[in-house]
């Protein structure tokens, strides 16, 4: 399974040198939001269109301790997956930019110019 948070590159360079990453919604929601590769770009425009820059992080489900659920929250209809615990950055596969189309829609090609995630990968 192939997981992917959308995230501002300064936060997430400010979550690897503190080694997790705890956005509000974890405290708000008891979750962190969590998108598969198909879900990425729609969440980014939905969620984020006046943001300037967005990276996505690729997590490895295998190496995160917390409870990690594939659920419709908002009865939507459609599942996302939800981590119900901070990131930790020794996680994460990759970081892949997001670019905008000639639109100006966000859009995400998975493993597309990814860098290091953190120190440990």
């Amino acid at each position: 399974m192939r997981l992917f948070h959308i995230i501002a590159p300064d936060a997430w360079a400010d979550a690897v040198a503190k080694g997790e990453y705890r956005p509000s919604s974890l405290d708000t929601e008891g979750f962190v939001h969590f998108s598969f590769a198909g879900q990425v770009a729609a969440t980014a425009n939905l969620r984020y269109g006046d943001e300037a820059d967005l990276v996505v992080v690729e997590v490895d489900p295998g190496a995160v301790a917390a409870e990690l659920r594939v659920e419709d929250s908002y009865g939507s209809g459609t599942e996302f997956p939800h981590l119900y615990g901070a990131i930790p950055t020794a996680a994460a596969r990759a970081v892949v930019p997001l670019t905008r189309d000639a639109h100006g829609d966000w859009t995400f090609t998975p493993g597309a110019a990814s860098a290091a995630a953190s120190p440990d990968r």
